[in-house]
């Protein structure tokens, strides 16, 4: 499987910058619902209502999916990656 990475950075309530990768299948073309997923993703983090549009988040490259993202992108649609500020 080919999967998108999409590079995300999105400004936290306390005013710090989160970093984090949204992985998805590489069909996946739909901006909205990838960022639908960051927002998810947010929310579990107690970070919704940040915005999360192109500003934050773009498309950086396509790659082979890891084998410990897979089951993950199968049941849930995408993979995150937390990068930096995501605790």
């Amino acid at each position: 499987m080919q999967v998108s990475v999409w590079d995300t950075y999105v400004t936290k309530k306390d005013g710090s910058t989160m970093h984090f990768d949204i992985i998805v299948q590489s069909e996946v073309k739909d901006t909205t619902a990838i960022y639908n997923y960051g927002k998810i993703y947010l929310e579990s983090k107690g970070q919704e209502n940040q915005p999360l549009s192109a500003k934050e988040c773009s498309f950086c490259h396509i790659e082979a999916v890891s084998p410990n993202w897979e089951d993950e992108i199968n049941k849930n649609g995408c993979f995150i990656i937390e990068m930096e500020n995501c605790k």
